[in-house]
């Protein structure tokens, strides 16, 4: 089951920097003119999680393995990228195709670095990018309005009835300059077919502010602008400095990286947060696997049943599943690992439609 972020923004706001120090890879090219990244990039990143460490300390685990996301680094967009100007065509059938946004504003001076637009205004450049899929997903629901109400007028079904409902209802929003993020939906049949309309503005969003080395503790005027834009919106906003992660990622050895962190007052990455809030933006939870050989970290959607987990690991557990002999993550690191846990009476046997709660540990047992 893979999960993606889609790194997203105008041309030279540091997108592929930060993709760089993602993916800890210079892959994708980062130069001072627009469209240095034609073909999309795509870089899998561990997700920081302080619970593995420990487990796999507990356990004494011959190695442990991280939960990962995939980030796709892609083409800048520029005004009119909805009628195909610039790269548009292929930004916006990327961006259809991954699960978030990560979208990157520049939120720093520097008269070296070009801007496309000839100043620096974060606000000014997330409406450009929010205009254009906004117009983008527009075209889409009309055409996708005709070819279904041809099909409706043969076939009366409720399923085609709803869906066109909702295609108006997300017209009128869109019409009004404000994303499908904002349609109201009444059920779970609803969200069901709302999602299928793939709507680019329905995707959830982080803003990413790139802040120049010297005010990444202190923010700026224009951090304070996308941190407003953010809380009207109810979206995230973490703040990195492109050239500050870029010198991490040359770090190879993880003593150099926390004294370079702890020289410059920072207590993590800013790389790190933007994985952990990508997590969180798409929903996302952790369950654990913990054992001498392997103590590993795998992701499921909130939600998710024990079964549906079994599935993450092998098709094989999910099709035989018996039962999961699950361990509260508090449990098993209070008590010190799963002897203690078992001998404490903390171990439970859940069947599969035992909803999964963040940090469980589990084993399952299965038969095919």
């Amino acid at each position: 089951m893979g999960f993606n972020c889609g790194i997203v923004g105008l041309p030279n706001v540091g997108k592929s920097t930060l993709f760089n120090a993602l993916a800890q890879t210079t892959a994708a090219q980062a130069a001072n003119y627009p469209f240095c990244t034609i073909d999309p990039n795509v870089g899998l990143v561990s997700v920081p999680d302080v619970r593995l460490d420990k487990l796999a300390e507990l356990t004494r685990s011959a190695r442990k393995i991280h939960a990962q996301l995939e980030i796709v680094d892609i083409a800048g967009l520029v005004k009119k990228a909805s009628e195909g100007e610039g790269l548009g065509n292929q930004f916006l059938a990327r961006i259809r195709e991954v699960d978030a946004i990560l979208h990157v504003l520049r939120c720093f001076e520097d008269n070296d670095v070009t801007h496309v637009e000839g100043s620096v205004n974060p606000i000014r450049d997330a409406e450009i990018v929010d205009t254009e899929l906004m117009l983008a997903d527009l075209d889409s629901l009309q055409k996708q309005r005709n070819n279904l109400e041809k099909k409706y007028r043969t076939i009366k079904d409720l399923e085609m009835e709803l869906t066109l409902i909702l295609i108006d209802r997300a017209i009128k929003v869109l019409e009004q300059g404000t994303s499908a993020r904002k349609v109201c939906l009444n059920s779970a049949e609803e969200i069901r077919l709302f999602a299928g309309l793939q709507l680019m503005t329905y995707k959830p969003v982080l803003y990413v502010c790139n802040v120049a080395e010297s005010e990444i503790l202190s923010g700026n005027k224009f951090t304070d602008q996308v941190l407003d834009l953010a809380r009207k919106e109810s979206s995230s906003v973490v703040m990195a400095s492109a050239a500050i992660e870029a010198e991490i990622a040359l770090l190879k050895n993880e003593e150099e990286k926390r004294e370079y962190l702890q020289s410059i007052g920072l207590g993590e990455a800013g790389l790190s947060r933007i994985v952990r809030e990508g997590y969180k933006l798409l929903n996302l939870i952790t369950f654990f696997t913990a054992g001498e050989k392997e103590t590993r970290a795998w992701t499921v959607r909130y939600g998710a049943k024990a079964s549906e987990a079994a599935g993450v690991i092998h098709t094989d557990f999910q099709r035989g599943f018996i039962c999961a002999e699950t361990i509260s993550y508090e449990d098993y690191v209070s008590l010190g690992g799963e002897i203690a846990s078992k001998n404490a009476g903390k171990m439970r046997l859940e069947g599969k439609d035992y909803v999964l709660k963040d940090g469980d540990i589990m084993h399952f047992r299965f038969n095919v």
